[in-house]
């Protein structure tokens, strides 16, 4: 019972710090994201010019936030149609539940980081953004085209997240299920409840 808490306590401190990082940068990329579409309606619509980089660069921040917000709402519960079934069945029960599904998932992502790897590395990471560039010289002019493999790294980011996340997950299950008590709590996030 003490390894099986003495496993879930840095588990839990890490996953506190790294998510609380992953939101900021999350709610930074939602805003820029925003930001880059109103300015996107505004050149189409206002000035019947549309500019080329910004969907690219919105979709860029949309999988960043998703790759980094995701890890915080499996770990909270925010997967509402997966807690309404435990939530009826007695609490045994639901813990075995509970242990079974987060050994699949445990399963499927550990499949998924190599196929997430490949997409950084492979074909496709290694063109580069067609109108996404950063300048690359204090005076603006040299540009750098962005590489698809900086997008693509939110894949893999996000399931390694999830993977962490997971295995603190499942532990908890484990010793909640062995009577383990006194465990720390998962820290509720800002937004807890705005669904």
């Amino acid at each position: 019972m003490m390894f099986l808490s003495g496993l879930i306590r840095p588990l839990s401190w890490l996953n506190d710090h790294v998510l609380r990082v992953g939101r900021a940068v999350g709610i930074t990329a939602v805003a820029v994201m925003v930001a880059v579409t109103l300015l996107q309606v505004f050149s189409r619509y206002v000035l019947n010019s549309a500019l080329a980089w910004p969907d690219e660069a919105a979709r860029f921040c949309m999988l960043w936030m998703t790759g980094l917000m995701a890890p915080t709402a499996f770990r909270t519960g925010g997967f509402v149609a997966i807690d309404v079934l435990p939530e009826m069945l007695p609490a045994t029960v639901a813990r075995i539940l509970n242990l079974i599904l987060l050994c699949l998932s445990l399963l499927v992502l550990y499949f998924t980081i190599p196929i997430a790897w490949s997409e950084v590395t492979g074909i496709g990471g290694r063109f580069a953004s067609a109108s996404l560039h950063l300048p690359v010289s204090l005076d603006f002019s040299q540009w750098y085209r962005v590489p698809r493999s900086w997008m693509m790294a939110s894949l893999l980011v996000g399931a390694v997240m999830l993977f962490v996340v997971n295995i603190e997950l499942l532990l908890r299950n484990l010793a909640l299920l062995l009577g383990v008590t006194g465990l720390p709590e998962i820290p509720k996030t800002d937004t807890q409840g705005a669904e």
